[in-house]
């Protein structure tokens, strides 16, 4: 009713990242539905259209020095594989990027989530790689923001398909100078000053490879590979580059069933179901927030947007999907994501489109009794997956639940409406109720201005008297190029028995 200023304000006050463009398209939507948004709507459509979860630059229009480029990135990035398929199974979509592998023989029980005897079967199995960064967070906590970067990696390889099965991990970090104490090295300058809402690079380097490790060793998968970078100086033109926010990679291997590679559609009568933890009041906002300027946010908001982990819920989450996985060619599984930024924003507005629900807000389990409509709906509780269910499956799939100690409730059922409509039987109304179409389809593309900036370079030279022995001694304390003992230590490189070689081999 009271028009754009009130988005603006509304936008401001919670951290909602909308820009001009985000708040002139709600005006419009709501205006022509002739009523004014809930406050839990306008938190969905901020995490669902979120940069972090559309990719509005990568696909968006782009004008460089004035000039249009022809087309966007992600065409430019996505044509290479529609020239040269090759052994691609899935590119550019889902969860995981997938190529072909071959038959091979497993063991594994003769009835999946029963006991029951072992014994090998042949499968045709897919090669599963996907990788993630999760930068924001591991730069506000780092622990817990690089335990739940690698968490969700696991989760995204275990959404692939129709379900699929993880193998092993990889890791990276990127941060500024470390400034170790009573350690100087000549080109780390001292006088750099560092935001108080993010952690030192030095925290970053602990905390974000001891979150990332801890979640591995706990859930039970090896760590073999990775980088470390350690980057900050003046250019030319005395401009500082340094990775003050850092960079958190998580990526993982994993395997997928051939026969699974294709998500089911969402069709009339098939049940909404979530496996996994509690909701609690855990990472709000991160999709929007991690998709801000940095300084944009209020740092209280930051901070409250970082997620928290549970490997042990994890691991329980992923035997259950692993059993179904097993069942081979009578998966029950329809369709699957995982709960990732913006929560149930985002995993069950994707498994329901283009179908439509109405999905039964006080359905969802809870941890906290205290939780607000939009803290249920909107956290980024970590550990939970969203399926497609046929009904006549539900109860076996409640048995697999039962037998490794997971919750799993059925949240809604998809109903032909075209439509996302939340209900909350506690104040016996709809607090959402939108067309999908209008939120998570094809919606216009956003256009970015940018203008070159001419590098400012000088010729190289090397200062006098310099030699050969102290330019190495230099290079080889550089955290990029030194031992990596100090991450490959901590954290589990062998379990599950498979690797076959391990990354502290060598000299």
């Amino acid at each position: 009713a009271e028009g754009r200023a009130a988005l603006e304000k509304v936008n401001t006050e919670q951290g909602l990242g909308f820009d001009d463009w985000d708040m002139d398209y709600y005006l419009k939507l709501f205006t022509d539905l002739g009523r004014d948004p809930t406050n839990v709507e306008l938190f969905d459509m901020a995490q669902s259209n979120s940069e972090h979860s559309r990719h509005w630059f990568f696909k968006g229009k782009l004008v460089i020095d004035g000039k249009p480029i022809e087309d966007n990135l992600f065409n430019i990035v996505r044509d290479t594989l529609r020239a040269n398929p090759s052994n691609s199974v899935i590119a550019f979509a889902d969860n995981s990027s997938t190529i072909r592998g071959g038959t091979i023989q497993k063991l594994q029980p003769a009835e999946p989530g029963k006991p029951s005897e072992y014994g090998i079967v042949e499968r045709d199995m897919d090669v599963l790689f996907t990788a993630e960064t999760h930068n924001f967070p591991s730069g506000v906590a780092p622990f817990p923001g690089a335990e739940t970067g690698s968490g969700g990696r696991i989760r995204d390889t275990a959404a692939t398909g129709t379900g699929s099965l993880t193998i092993a991990g990889t890791a990276g970090y990127s941060v500024g100078n470390l400034q170790l104490p009573g350690y100087s090295l000549p080109w780390e300058d001292t006088s750099f000053e560092y935001p108080s809402n993010l952690a030192s690079p030095l925290q970053i380097a602990i905390d974000a490879s001891n979150g990332a490790s801890d979640y591995g060793n706990k859930f039970g998968e090896p760590l073999i590979n990775g980088y470390m970078r350690s980057y900050g100086l003046r250019t030319a033109d005395g401009e500082r580059r340094e990775y003050v926010k850092p960079i958190m990679f998580s990526g993982g291997m994993g395997q997928m069933d051939h026969s699974h590679a294709d998500k089911g559609v969402a069709d009339v009568g098939m049940y909404v179901v979530k496996v996994g933890g509690p909701a609690y009041r855990i990472g709000m906002g991160g999709g929007a927030a991690s998709s801000m300027m940095q300084g944009d946010n209020r740092q209280d908001l930051d901070f409250n947007a970082v997620q928290r982990g549970d490997a042990e819920m994890e691991q329980k989450a992923y035997r259950v999907l692993r059993h179904c996985v097993e069942m081979g060619d009578n998966n029950p599984i329809i369709a699957i994501h995982d709960q990732g930024a913006g929560g149930n924003c985002n995993v069950v507005k994707e498994l329901i489109y283009p179908g439509g629900a109405t999905i039964d807000l006080r359905s969802i389990f809870t941890g906290d009794n205290s939780l607000s409509a939009l803290e249920i709906w909107g956290g980024e509780y970590q550990e939970q997956f969203g399926l497609l269910l046929k009904p006549e499956s539900v109860p076996m799939f409640e048995d697999l639940c039962n037998r490794e100690r997971v919750v799993c409730t059925v949240l809604g059922e998809i109903d032909g409406s075209g439509k996302i409509v939340l209900y909350d039987a506690k104040e016996d109304k709809n607090i959402v109720d939108l067309d999908l179409e209008s939120v998570l389809g094809d919606l216009p593309q956003k256009t970015f201005v940018s203008d070159r900036l001419r590098p400012a370079l000088k010729e190289f030279e090397l200062p006098a008297g310099e030699t050969v022995e102290a330019a190495l001694d230099r290079v080889l304390r550089l955290a990029t190029v030194s031992s990596k003992r100090f991450l490959t230590t901590k954290v589990d490189r062998s379990v599950t028995g498979l690797v076959a070689q391990q990354q502290c081999v060598g000299p």
